[in-house]
């Protein structure tokens, strides 16, 4: 099957989304990042009687930790608000894309209420590709767009 044709009509749940991690606003900073450490995951999602308010990310930590914040405040002042997700109807394509876009290692996926169902991670769409197209990823040269100026061998 060819590999444009698949990413453009498979929905974004075949590609091995992560379940939503979630806790609500008023969990500690200390809270998420143990969390996030006991179910060796990078994002959690904020949510507020089942309605997504924000998310927490592995790079969120690391910037808090830099700046030296206060592990004891509300992870509400400092979760990220402006939350780029996906309906759990969109294809593949359209996380890569979004994804792409943003930066983004995780996009969460809800429903049409808008309740998370999922999280879309990057690992989970290299496995999806690396299962579909084996032979198209397992083909690709080390740098693609680099071209051999010799010809190797004998």
């Amino acid at each position: 099957m060819d590999v444009f044709l698949s990413l453009d009509s498979d929905p974004v749940g075949s590609a091995y989304p992560d379940q939503p991690l979630a806790t609500t606003p008023n969990a500690t900073v200390a809270d998420v990042l143990q969390l996030l450490r006991a179910q060796n995951t990078g994002a959690v999602l904020i949510c507020d009687e089942d309605q997504l308010q924000g998310i927490f990310t592995e790079r969120d930590a690391l910037r808090l930790m830099a700046e030296g914040a206060d592990l004891s405040e509300s992870i509400s002042k400092v979760m990220s608000r402006e939350l780029v997700t996906i309906s759990a109807t969109e294809t593949v394509a359209a996380a890569i894309g979004k994804m792409s876009a943003g930066g983004y290692r995780h996009l969460p996926i809800v429903d049409s209420a808008g309740q998370p169902t999922g999280v879309a991670a990057v690992h989970g769409i290299v496995h999806y590709l690396v299962d579909h197209f084996p032979e198209t990823i397992y083909n690709l040269p080390p740098e693609p767009r680099v071209t051999q100026s010799e010809r190797e061998g004998a």
